[in-house]
C-alpha cells in the first residue's frame, strides 16, 4: 500500500493486487480489500491529533477484483462527535467502485 494523500479527515491509499492476494477462485481475497479500506480509514481518523482506533467497521463488496488490479481507497470523514467519528471509504478500480466501507472511530483518552 502507498499513501497518496492525507489531510484533515481524509486519506487516499493505493494498492496493486498481487498473486499472493488472490483466493482459490483466482479473485482478490476480500480481506485484502478490507485491509486497504481499513488502512485509509485509520489514516483519515488519525489526522486530528489524539490516537484514534476503530470501534467497528462494515464493508460491502460491489465487484470482484483480480490480480494486477490497481485499487484506490478514498477515506472521508462524515462526522465527529466527542471522541467518536464516522468515516466512509470508497475503493475503486479506475472509475469503477469495487467496495464501500464505513468505519466508526474512537479516540483514546490520554
Amino acid at each position: 500500500m502507498h499513501l497518496e494523500e492525507v489531510g484533515p479527515g481524509r486519506a487516499v491509499l493505493r494498492m496493486k493486487v498481487t498473486p499472493a492476494m488472490v483466493n482459490g477462485h483466482r479473485i482478490g481475497h476480500g480481506g485484502y480489500v478490507f485491509l486497504l479500506a481499513d488502512s485509509a480509514f485509520a489514516c483519515a481518523c488519525n489526522t486530528h491529533g489524539p490516537v484514534t482506533v476503530a470501534a467497528g467497521a462494515d464493508i460491502v463488496f460491489v465487484a470482484q477484483v483480480r490480480e494486477g488490479d490497481e485499487l484506490v481507497a478514498t477515506a472521508e470523514e462524515r462526522t465527529r462527535y466527542g471522541r467518536s467519528g464516522v468515516y466512509d471509504v470508497t475503493v475503486r478500480r479506475g472509475e469503477e467502485v469495487v467496495a464501500e466501507f464505513r468505519g466508526r472511530s474512537r479516540s483514546l483518552r490520554s
